[in-house]
Order: C-alpha cells, then sequence, then structure tokens
C-alpha cells in the first residue's frame, strides 16, 4: 500500500468548501471568518489531520515557534538536560527539536556550524549548543550555549561551577583519610574537564599531599578508556586507596574494574564521580558524587533563549550553577 500523501492546505479548502485564503485565515487566527465557517474548517483541520508547514510558516511570518537543541550525542548527561529543556518549554507556545550526531563529531572540530547550517533560517527560532567546540558561530537567530569547551564567550552560556565541585570530591575523600587519590580526568579539549581536575590539585594542595602524577589518568569522560585507565591503575602494587572519576560514568567503570579485580568498594577502594545522573544512584554500591545541576541547567538555557527570541534581555550573559556534594555508599574512611 502506497503512503498517503502530506495533506495540503488546498486539501483543507476543498473538503470544508472555502477558499485557500479563507483557511490561512483561519490558521493564523486572523479576523473576517464567520464563526460557523471557522469551525467547519477547524474541524476538517482536525479530520484530515493538516499541520502547516514549519518552513511556509516561518516565510509567512518569520517565526516557527520551534527551538533547536544540538548536542554531539544522545548520552546521560544530553539526555538529562534535554528534560530540563522539556520542562522549560511547557505553557510557553515553543516547541522543541533535537538536533544529533550520533557520537560522530570524532575530530570534527565546529558541527555547531554545520548543524546551524542544515537547519538554516527558517526552521527555528533559537538554538541551544550542548558543549559546543567553538562559539563563534554566525546565525540569524538567538542562541545560547551549555557548558562550552572555550568556557564563557560572547554568547549567553549556562554551565555550573565545575572549580568547586572538583574540589568537593577531593576534600572529600581525603576528609575520609585518603592521600593516594588517583583522578580520571576528562576531555583535556573542555573546559570544564579542565577546571574539574583543577580542583583535585588544588584541594591536595591545599591539604600538604603532592599529586603524584602516576594517579592522574585521561578518562576522557568515555567508558571505555576510563576502563583501561582504572584497570591500569588498580592492578599496580602501589595503587591508589581512593579515586575522583571526573564524570559519573568513569567513576562507574572504575567500580566494575575493581570488582573484576577482587576489589570491595568502598571497603577496598573508595570511588567519587561527578555530574549525578540518575546511573550513578542505581549502581552498586550507588555512587557518592558531585551534582551538577544538568536539567536545571536545560531549563534554564532555554528559559533565557525563549527571553533573547522575544526581545528581552537576561539578567546575565554568564550563569554558573552552584555544584553540591552527593553522599552515597561507594567511599568510606580509609582504615
Amino acid at each position: 500500500m502506497q503512503p498517503s500523501s502530506r495533506v495540503t492546505i488546498r486539501d483543507v479548502a476543498a473538503r470544508a468548501g472555502v477558499s485557500v485564503a479563507t483557511v490561512s485565515k483561519v490558521i493564523n487566527h486572523r479576523y473576517g471568518v464567520a464563526a460557523e465557517t471557522n469551525a467547519r474548517v477547524l474541524a476538517v483541520i482536525e479530520e484530515l489531520g493538516y499541520e502547516a508547514s514549519l518552513v511556509a510558516q516561518s516565510l509567512r511570518n518569520h517565526r516557527t515557534n520551534v527551538i533547536g537543541i544540538l548536542v554531539a550525542d544522545i548520552e546521560p548527561f544530553s539526555t538529562e538536560l534535554l528534560k530540563g529543556a522539556a520542562d522549560a518549554i511547557r505553557e510557553t507556545g515553543y516547541e522543541l527539536v533535537v538536533y544529533s550526531a550520533g557520537g560522530r563529531t570524532g575530530d570534527n572540530t565546529g558541527w555547531e556550524r554545520r548543524y546551524l547550517s542544515r537547519l538554516s533560517g527558517t526552521l527555528i527560532d533559537g538554538a541551544v549548543l550542548v558543549t559546543p567546540t567553538v562559539v563563534d558561530v554566525q546565525y540569524e537567530a538567538p542562541i545560547v550555549a551549555v557548558d562550552p569547551h572555550t568556557g564563557p564567550s560572547s554568547l549567553l552560556t549556562v554551565d555550573s561551577d565545575n572549580l568547586h565541585g572538583g574540589r568537593l570530591a577531593t576534600e572529600h575523600l581525603l576528609s575520609l583519610g585518603h592521600r593516594r587519590i588517583a583522578m580520571l580526568t576528562g576531555r583535556a579539549d573542555l573546559q570544564s574537564a579542565q577546571l574539574r581536575e583543577r580542583g583535585y590539585r588544588q584541594a591536595l594542595s591545599d591539604a600538604g599531599v603532592p599529586v603524584d602524577e602516576k594517579l592522574v589518568r585521561i578518562g576522557d569522560y568515555d567508558p571505555e578508556i576510563a576502563t583501561a585507565a582504572a584497570r591500569d591503575l588498580l592492578s599496580t602494587e602501589d595503587r591508589p586507596t581512593a579515586v575522583f572519576g571526573a564524570n559519573d560514568l568513569s567513576a562507574i567503570a572504575t567500580i566494575e574494574v575493581a570488582r573484576e579485580l577482587g576489589l570491595r568498594v568502598p571497603e577496598d577502594l573508595s570511588v567519587v564521580g561527578f555530574d549525578n545522573v540518575p546511573e550513578s544512584a542505581f549502581c552498586t554500591p550507588p555512587l557518592t558524587t558531585v551534582d551538577q545541576p544538568i536539567r536545571r541547567m536545560g531549563k534554564r538555557a532555554v528559559e533565557d533563549l525563549i527571553k533573547l527570541i522575544r526581545g528581552e534581555q537576561p539578567d546575565t550573559m554568564h550563569v554558573t550553577l552552584e555544584t553540591k556534594l552527593v553522599v552515597r555508599q561507594s567511599a568510606r574512611a580509609l582504615s
């Protein structure tokens, strides 16, 4: 069976027995249509399942009431952020479209420019860029960047206090008596990851504990890379007593490696993560982690983007939300 073709405005007009111009007036809530005719046209629209083309609508009104969320991949961080975006969009009259490369960004610095180009100037009224690699993007509509690689820029940006969060994680392990504290760092090109590592180093320095560079390994926010790094760390004779993963997925990978090697968490090894994604609460044992309010970051980004679209000025061009420690069962005092 051939799929039915898209219902057009002409189909609606023919079924309702009115002109295309009359249907257009009904769709765009214009005056000059009798109540009975308006009701008949709306009934036909419902019956046929007619949806106005976003492109055609934008060409007429210069507005689509659609916001784009551009992400490199759909993973725990972006998933939580999208939940916050959905929270913000309710009852605003706007809709969301999510554009993802499915993780195929690799070495493709500047993916944001290509995504925005594909969406062109007729599909969305503004965009939220999630962890963009560059921020010197040119687009004829407002843009908000969440956790950009390079940190604050001329774009309105939303992130969390990564430096403080890195300190919180490390200070917690220090307070439990640990001194051989390893870190699985994040992506080297991402400023938030650099700040988390800086917080780790500052906390050790302030406690008078020298940083052992052999205990600092690249986790890259990637479970496979983190797994290899954790296995190397935990297989040495002078292994660390605690590991700080720069994100929860790295910390969870560390717990799994410890289990494979016959180490108990937290009895033999304490582990702390960063992000507080839902997976952190459901792993075994539940992960002590630093909460960055990802969902609230997504909500704030969309709220500020809508203000920009409406011509309003947000309170600030750079928003940094608080991070806090969430204590669960993956870390304990050193025996």
